[in-house]
């Protein structure tokens, strides 16, 4: 019998799985380093500065903001995005809380 995965795992495990999924592209990657150079990023300026079309851009512009790791606001006819160093900060110290869970002693095969 399936489970809704909410059932079988835990909040931080959830969070960690969609945080890592979302990291999961090279250029989901870029975007993220692109924006940690500026204050503020307009997405037709990404597109200059990938080698990607619009509309991939902005799909995976959309991936990022559903794991939170960046938000945007609209002004007029553009969205301005920036890294959400907040939401960024909690990732950096839950991801490190569960790499010290999960190493291995000497021991370990």
């Amino acid at each position: 019998m399936a489970f809704p995965r909410n059932e079988k795992f835990s909040e931080s495990q959830l969070r960690i799985a969609d945080v890592a999924k979302a990291l999961s592209h090279p250029a989901r990657v870029a975007i993220l380093d692109v924006l940690a150079r500026r204050s503020d990023c307009i997405c037709g300026d990404l597109v200059e500065e990938l080698p990607l079309a619009q509309a991939t851009v902005s799909q995976h512009l959309k991936v990022l903001k559903e794991a939170g790791l960046i938000h945007g606001t609209i002004e007029g006819p553009r969205t301005c995005y920036c890294v959400d160093a907040i939401e960024m900060d909690r990732i950096e110290k839950q991801f490190e809380s569960w790499f010290n869970e999960i190493k291995c002693a000497e021991s370990c095969c």
